[in-house]
């Protein structure tokens, strides 16, 4: 039996319309959205409460959007579609998965070309909007508890979920659904609280170069002045990355300020190995070792651990939970 679906409208190149392309309001753009939707299927569309470009959103707006998603799970809906815009929608992802857990069906979606024409009067010709959008309704069917994002006829599970290309239809790549990944059970009810906190997440993520120790260590003081939460450092293959006393030093300064620092890979997919040299020396400077997926996953992770913890020494105590 066929349940309600609720789709959530988010914004992204999926509803733009105009040259240059811009977003049809909101207003406008759902009316004309539900002539296309399939008739065998039982939709209610919503609006999200805050609509903006993909590269503008922030943690705020994610959480935002996962409070109106668990208000409607308050009305029976355990269905969700969300259309979002793709280039920040692997984080959107990461962090719905983070928060929803095995709480709810969600699938995302978005597109590489827009919906309707130009003049917004009728679909495009050409577009991926209608398959990808397609696809996400039945998938969120079909695919067990969780949270996922659908894209070109591919349903993969949202914590792993990357984009790897600009322009092409095929646009992400992770693990794909139907095989077992580590999943986060547990759902977190979003309040005011976090809502305000997230505010101030502050995370970086400094891609390790091959260029003088010195220099490294120079580049990486500029953070004492005002740290971040969290410090992710994305070494090379594995995590491999050239350390000496200095820089080992400058660590423990930064963790004295707060500051959680994370070791990670600049490389896409496959996860840290701590089979090398580098093993001994992250044990003894109390960094923490990436367990996720890609770098969207941990900066879901992290802003999960800023939300729930006070601490960059509690981060520590229940990174591994």
């Amino acid at each position: 039996m066929m349940k309600k679906i609720a789709l959530i409208y988010m914004g992204g190149t999926f509803g733009c319309v105009g040259e240059p392309l811009s977003p049809m309001p909101a207003d406008d753009f759902i009316p004309k959205l539900k002539h296309v939707l399939p008739l065998h299927l039982d939709i209610e569309c919503f609006v999200a409460s805050i609509i903006r470009d993909s590269s503008a959103c922030t943690a705020p707006d994610w959480l935002t959007l996962i409070h109106q998603i668990q208000q409607l799970q308050l009305q029976q809906f355990q269905h969700f579609v969300v259309i979002h815009g793709t280039d920040t929608l692997s984080y959107a992802s990461a962090v719905l998965a983070h928060f929803i857990g095995q709480s709810a069906h969600v699938v995302l979606t978005g597109s590489q070309y827009p919906l309707f024409t130009v003049s917004g009067d009728n679909t495009r010709e050409f577009t991926d909007a209608i398959d990808n959008l397609n696809f996400a309704l039945e998938s969120v069917h079909t695919s067990s508890v969780g949270v996922y994002l659908a894209f070109h006829h591919h349903l993969y599970h949202a914590r792993s979920a990357l984009k790897v290309h600009t322009t092409e239809l095929k646009a992400f790549d992770g693990i794909d659904a139907s095989l077992p990944i580590s999943s986060t059970d547990a759902a977190v009810i979003i309040n005011e609280h976090m809502l305000e906190k997230a505010e101030a997440f502050s995370c970086v993520s400094y891609m390790w170069q091959p260029i003088a120790p010195a220099l490294q260590v120079a580049n990486l003081k500029a953070f004492l002045q005002q740290p971040p939460d969290a410090l992710i450092l994305q070494g090379f293959g594995t995590g491999n990355i050239s350390i000496n006393a200095e820089l080992l030093d400058l660590f423990k300064s930064l963790q004295n300020k707060g500051c959680a620092i994370l070791l990670s890979t600049q490389v896409i997919f496959g996860r840290i190995d701590q089979r090398y040299a580098i093993s001994e020396w992250v044990q003894q400077s109390g960094l923490l070792v990436s367990n996720c997926y890609g770098h969207a996953d941990l900066y879901a992770k992290c802003l999960k651990m800023y939300l729930q913890y006070d601490s960059a020494a509690e981060w520590s105590a229940h990174w591994n939970d």
